[in-house]
């Protein structure tokens, strides 16, 4: 249970997969002290960030009971609990409760768009029958429900509320909140789209709930501290023009699409999608990975992008073997998927694509497009 009002970067984690789509424990883990030794205040599991909707129960109950077991008392885990009621929603945080957890996050369930007055009771139930702290999401562009600072401000007023995540585009809306001066923490989505964050800083907000800080820590753990002097305001600002282009990068798919697609090709743990989810095409992939090398990222988190790319290798290698098992045309399919392989790792390690190329060349399978020669200097890549 948390005793401390949170403040600073609170990291909303992506979900890891193994290759064969099962839930990767052991990558939670590692993303888990990642976070913990990179100056993050608290995480967030099974946000949409970490493809909440695309769990089974089954899963959803597994990641409180395993992740919890990573606990060291360094930062409150909170863990999205919303359901599809409010029975729903209730039985989830009781679930995470029960199995140690800080606290809850939660958001009105999709497709219902319930009235404000329905959704000011939806939080309200939920915290009266909650035994650990409840945050709540005000994220119109997911579930089409956007509450007023009115009704955000009577939220507050319940001793078991004690976070809110801010996702709309007003700045109006912001300054009325922190003007208020609750007892709750006051956080935004992390988005440079939105142009939240400076501004509910400035005004003596609490920090961020983000998910650029999958990536960059470090960096949004400066951005969200709060405001005491005049170091942490320019500190703040330094850093947040800094790390534009990285936060436009990240917001540049869907949430997690661009920030997971990255993180795999940086060499963390992440694993793939849940359908119908998929990943970057390389071109745009290859952005982020250009953004990363500018911004010195390579060497201050030690990201290893040949690491990755022999992961990518060797799961492709695995699809082969197993296609080439069950039934030629599937060898040709998995062949075919290993030429788009090729391409992916050029720019990354082009001695590996190399070798997957000449693989699939010496058993005829290549495909009958040329193969492109990249310049690997040119692309500032080591090989």
């Amino acid at each position: 249970m948390i005793s401390e009002k949170i403040q600073g970067s609170f990291v909303a984690l992506i979900t890891p997969f193994n290759h064969d789509g099962s839930i990767d424990f052991e990558g939670f883990r590692t993303l888990v002290q990642f976070q913990e030794e990179n100056g993050t205040s608290a995480i967030l599991f099974m946000g949409s960030t970490g493809e909440t909707s695309l769990l089974t129960p089954e899963e959803r109950r597994a990641i409180v009971s395993e992740t919890m077991k990573f606990h060291t008392g360094s930062m409150p885990f909170f863990y999205g609990c919303s359901g599809t009621s409010t029975e729903a929603a209730i039985e989830n945080v009781r679930h995470a409760a029960g199995e140690g957890a800080d606290g809850a996050i939660l958001a009105e369930p999709s497709y219902i768009c319930p009235s404000e007055e329905d959704s000011i009771q939806y939080f309200l139930d939920i915290a009266d029958s909650s035994s650990i702290p409840i945050g709540i999401y005000n994220n119109p562009p997911r579930v089409k429900t956007d509450l007023s600072a009115k009704a955000v401000l009577k939220l507050a007023e319940h001793p078991n509320i004690v976070v809110n995540k801010e996702s709309t585009s007003r700045v109006a809306q912001i300054s009325q909140l922190c003007a208020a001066r609750t007892d709750f923490s006051l956080m935004c989505c992390d988005s440079p789209n939105l142009g939240l964050v400076v501004p509910l800083m400035a005004l003596g907000g609490d920090g961020t709930a983000n998910m650029s800080g999958n990536v960059i820590p470090r960096e949004m753990a400066v951005i969200s501290k709060p405001w005491e002097n005049f170091e942490d305001a320019t500190n703040c600002r330094e850093t947040w023009l800094r790390m534009l282009p990285m936060l436009h990068f990240t917001y540049s798919a869907i949430n997690p699409v661009a920030v997971k697609s990255l993180m795999r090709a940086l060499g963390l743990p992440a694993g793939g999608f849940r359908r119908p989810l998929t990943g970057l095409d390389e071109a745009s992939l290859q952005v982020g990975l250009d953004i990363a090398r500018d911004l010195g990222l390579m060497e201050s988190y030690g990201f290893n992008t040949a690491i990755a790319a022999c992961m990518e290798l060797r799961n492709a290698r695995n699809d082969y073997l197993s296609a080439e098992a069950d039934h030629p045309l599937g060898s040709r399919l998995a062949a075919l998927a290993m030429t788009r392989l090729a391409l992916l790792l050029a720019p990354v390690a082009p001695h590996l694509a190399e070798e997957v190329w000449s693989q699939l060349g010496r058993e005829g399978l290549a495909a009958e497009q040329p193969w492109p020669r990249w310049d690997a200097a040119a692309l500032k890549v080591e090989t």
